[in-house]
């Protein structure tokens, strides 16, 4: 996507205008260029083009309503004549990653397993501290959006793993994981229990980079490959587009990307508990009663509600190194669909004042998130009678059930958990429908804002 994107000086002239002034910027153009927008009814929002008196292309104006807005220039890439075009606007440098990052994004094509027609105009960034900031931003989604996009045909717990693998071996981190029966000898036996009935062996993925004297940062990611619901089946409609059910995963793996690229002055780890939910003699039941990690049992309400299981384990690994703050990332319920709708995450976490800063820093780059509630009353929905725990309540309020179920894994370590819904159900200027990075911008500011060198 960063192919459109050109270190230079050259270009076309290309106008970009906040709503609010096109009317100061019309006034102060040629009469043939006012003319020329009246007769081709351009009623000032979106984008139009100006000929040359000899038919070529003379400049293009775009009228947007926000230039801090990272997607109000999400069509250009894809939507303006083929050619190189260069800002006529001074923009602040926020205003310039915003339109350069919403250019590049919008250029986005899944094309691995059928030919689609590239971009082709070209945005000339004569910044190389912004051209190189934005490229960075853009690989990220980039990356996030390719591992939601793949099949669960080539994204199981071997393709992630080999993914992880690939990231540790691009920034000098080190890798290691625990495959298969290893899982149990290793104390992770939630991770082995959701995965054990696939063919394809579950694993527990985990990265380390960066200088052991930084502050510690945990990421944890459900890679949940695909989600057939268990025992408990998903109806066909549910099961459709559960090849997303690893979305966690990709979002860590994006952030871990931007945090490595920008070499943030932290201590990266990142865990994530690869598996597929499937079918077959040996998968756990309804009923059935597993131990985790921390020690504590869980009985199996549903075995549709499996990724909170398969973190549990995981996020009792993170808080065992009393890490500075500790993020995990899931496509957890669809609860937390109905509270907000599809295109806005939301967050829970034990940290108040970090709540409000990460809103925040959702908002400057048009990535927001949403602070739901511990609510801790609804703890007794928790509750069994054989277990510790049950791992689904049947109750109103399931986002936030959920996110207290975890939240009994994560002991005192300051802990946020996102949960996402990893993909655009319509096509948006810079976000075609498919895979999508939902709170990578926000938290990626967040931490940056936090741990700056």
């Amino acid at each position: 996507m960063s192919a459109v994107l050109t270190k230079s000086k050259e270009g076309l002239p290309l106008h970009l205008i906040e709503k609010t002034d096109y009317s100061t910027w019309l006034e102060q153009q040629t009469t043939t260029t006012q003319q020329w927008l009246s007769s081709t009814d351009f009623s000032g929002s979106g984008h139009a083009v100006i000929p040359a008196p000899d038919g070529s292309l003379s400049a293009a104006v775009c009228v947007v309503e926000s230039l801090n807005d990272y997607f109000a220039c999400g069509q250009l890439a894809s939507s303006l004549p083929s050619g190189t075009y260069r800002i006529q606007q001074t923009l602040s440098d926020q205003e310039l990653i915003a339109v350069a990052f919403g250019w590049g994004v919008g250029a986005y094509r899944f094309d691995r397993y059928t030919e689609k027609a590239p971009a082709n105009a070209i945005l000339a960034v004569d910044n190389e501290l912004i051209f190189d900031e934005a490229t960075r931003l853009i690989e990220g989604t980039k990356r996030v959006r390719d591992l939601v996009n793949t099949p669960a045909s080539d994204m199981m717990p071997q393709d992630m793993s080999a993914s992880v693998q690939s990231l540790a071996n691009e920034f000098g981190a080190s890798f290691t994981e625990i495959i298969g029966d290893e899982l149990l000898a290793e104390n992770y036996p939630m991770v082995h229990a959701v995965g054990r009935a696939s063919v394809h062996e579950p694993r527990l993925l985990d990265l380390t980079w960066g200088n052991p004297e930084h502050p510690k940062v945990t990421l944890v990611g459900k890679g949940i490959c695909f989600d057939s619901g268990g025992l408990n089946m998903k109806p066909g409609e549910f099961m459709r587009q559960m090849k997303k059910d690893m979305g966690g995963a990709a979002h860590t793996i994006g952030l871990a990307y931007l945090i490595m690229a920008n070499n943030l002055p932290i201590r990266l780890r990142l865990i994530i508990p690869a598996a597929e939910n499937a079918v077959a003699g040996n998968a756990f039941r309804p009923g059935d009663v597993i131990p985790t990690r921390k020690g504590l049992t869980v009985e199996i309400d549903n075995t549709d509600a499996e990724g909170r299981l398969v973190l549990c384990d995981a996020l009792t690994e993170g808080a065992s190194e009393n890490p500075d703050l500790m993020i995990d990332f899931a496509t957890l319920t669809g609860a937390c669909r109905v509270a907000l709708g599809t295109d806005l995450p939301g967050f829970f976490t034990n940290q108040k004042i970090l709540a409000a800063e990460l809103m925040q820093s959702g908002e400057k780059v048009s990535d927001p998130v949403w602070n739901l509630p511990l609510f801790r009353q609804y703890k007794y929905a928790l509750h069994s009678d054989v277990a510790d725990l049950v791992n689904s309540a049947s109750v109103p309020g399931g986002a936030i059930t959920a996110a207290l179920y975890l939240e009994a894994f994560v002991n005192d370590c300051p802990w946020v958990h996102l949960d996402v819904m990893a993909w655009n159900r319509r096509a948006l200027p810079g976000r075609p429908s498919g895979g999508e990075a939902m709170g990578l911008r926000a938290v990626f500011e967040y931490l940056r804002t936090r741990y700056s060198a």
